[in-house]
């Protein structure tokens, strides 16, 4: 069983959805806990430390193989957490990061969300560094996106997201920074190569929930 951390429902039915069609036969734990998301906003996503701990921890007892945190304000936190406990936990945007620093150097980051930037292109950086390419990250906020988000407008919100993505040149790849934002790539039509999270992020989880060797050792609080 593959168990998921969302700061936000509207993750469910999408996660959902890509399991279906990617890895029919999965098991999957939701796990929603906006309060994360609002703290790691006010006060750090260090802050948000143990509490995630304690709810990976309570996944692992429930039978959780492995973890994909698909927040990524807070997925850092969640990978270190379930390190210490000896439970694979991973970023759902990590293996965007890798498959952007792959595409190119040149990489526009759009984020809806202002703490979401710090983390992603700091993310997009490690991923460089471990592979030994060159990155050259470009962070933009789109302006106005997140209140549409928080208010249900999805239709705006993804709009103003594509709009921000067709204003983006010299670059090589553009990277979506939050997985609510990946359907957004559906209505850009430009040249430039658009990534997102979600797929790939729960392609590689469902691999490391399969793996038994990587979840032997699993401490519990």
């Amino acid at each position: 069983m593959l168990a998921l951390l969302h700061t936000s429902p509207v993750h469910v039915p999408v996660f959902d959805a890509l399991r279906d069609a990617e890895s029919p036969g999965l098991a999957l734990r939701h796990l929603v806990h906006p309060q994360l998301l609002d703290r790691a906003r006010a006060r750090g996503p260090e802050a948000v430390s143990a509490e995630v701990s304690a709810v990976l921890a309570d996944a692992a007892g429930h039978g959780a193989r492995a973890v994909l945190c698909t927040c990524s304000t807070i997925g850092a936190v969640a990978e270190t957490a379930g390190a210490a406990l000896g439970l694979p936990a991973l970023r759902v945007d990590r293996p965007m990061a890798a498959a952007a620093v792959a595409t190119g150097p040149r990489i526009a980051v759009l984020a809806a969300l202002e703490s979401t930037l710090a983390p992603t292109e700091a993310l997009i950086n490690e991923e460089a560094l471990r592979a030994g390419r060159e990155a050259g990250v470009r962070t933009v906020l789109v302006p106005g996106a997140w209140e549409r988000f928080e208010s249900g407008d999805t239709d705006g919100y993804l709009s103003a997201v594509a709009a921000a993505a067709r204003e983006v040149r010299d670059a090589d790849v553009i990277v979506l920074a939050q997985a609510s934002m990946a359907p957004a790539a559906e209505r850009f039509d430009g040249a430039i190569p658009v990534l997102s999270s979600p797929r790939l992020g729960l392609l590689a989880a469902a691999q490391r929930a399969a793996s038994d060797s990587s979840f032997s050792g699993l401490r519990t609080m």
